[in-house]
């Protein structure tokens, strides 16, 4: 009998203890799964996190890919600047020790069950961006970033709403620290007592095909969505902002980028009976799936 391929290594930078940790590609995907979805999710939308974190990180392997990471240390750091990751240590310690090895289990179980699964667009491993929670529809990549994929379009993904506790967000912030975080003059914004002239200040010019803000006008100053977004560290780019007195209400729609697939949308799906390569493809346009070793060269 031939001998099976020997499994890819990965890894992984740990950014609290400027570590690196090493090993075995489908054991590293248990420490993903278990740090970006619920264990409590559905199993068919945990084998569709696992698919796609397998993917993201044999792209890596595949590009040699280290961008990203401190001193080119590892393949991947263990945050969202990759994927998020939760070390061997750390599941011991607070998973297995903390009474929730039936929740490891069932991640696991996830791994296993799509072990060597990945999602691919002509023959090569897609780039497998996810995020919690839409606001109705997902984005196209280039409405987030600069590249276009074709199979990160703008699709529907209704399930949020009714599933995801994410879904809707009002934070409250004094006039003063969003005059000082969008670099705007104190002028601009103006204050009101009643909520009357928010209009005046805040004007969106442009959506995306995701029905989230393209571009604005605050306070007469022009804005992308995304940079509002990141300067007030908002959850969404589809919010609404109120003026009152010297606050701004802010609710914001949806939790993420909203590049890929939605993890609370997934999760909607596989209570609706989807399987998990449904919701991928229902998230990923036009992609097949492939195995790992017919993508990755085997270790002699």
């Amino acid at each position: 009998m031939p001998k099976a391929a020997e499994e890819p290594t990965v890894s992984v930078y740990l950014s609290g203890t400027d570590t690196v940790e090493q090993l075995p590609l489908e054991r590293y995907l248990v420490g993903v799964v278990a740090a970006e979805m619920p264990a409590a999710f559905q199993p068919e939308a945990l084998k569709a996190q696992a698919i796609a974190a397998r993917t993201y990180i044999v792209q890596r392997l595949r590009s040699g890919d280290t961008s990203g990471v401190p001193g080119d240390k590892a393949l991947v750091t263990d945050t969202v600047a990759h994927q998020a990751y939760i070390s061997r240590d750390m599941l011991e310690k607070e998973w297995k020790a903390g009474g929730k090895q039936p929740e490891l289990d069932k991640i696991q179980q996830a791994v296993n069950d799509t072990r060597g699964i990945v999602m691919t667009y002509e023959g090569e491993p897609i780039t497998a961006s996810f995020f919690s929670t839409s606001n109705g529809y997902t984005e196209n990549s280039e409405d987030y970033w600069s590249n276009a994929f074709p199979y990160l379009r703008s699709v529907e993904s209704p399930w949020d709403l009714e599933v995801s506790p994410k879904y809707k967000t009002v934070v409250t912030m004094k006039r003063k620290e969003l005059v000082n975080l969008l670099g705007l003059a104190s002028a601009a914004v103006p204050v009101s007592k009643s909520g009357e002239g928010s209009g005046s200040f805040f004007k969106v010019t442009a959506y995306t095909e995701g029905g989230r803000i393209k571009q604005a006008l605050l306070g007469g100053q022009a804005f992308t969505g995304r940079e509002i977004r990141e300067r007030l560290d908002l959850r969404s780019s589809q919010f609404d902002l109120e003026l009152r007195g010297e606050e701004v209400i802010i609710t914001t729609y949806g939790f993420g980028h909203g590049v890929g697939m939605s993890q609370y949308g997934a999760e909607g799906m596989a209570r609706e009976g989807y399987l998990a390569k449904e919701i991928l493809s229902h998230y990923y346009t036009g992609i097949s799936f492939a195995e790992t070793d017919k993508l990755l060269p085997s270790k002699k």
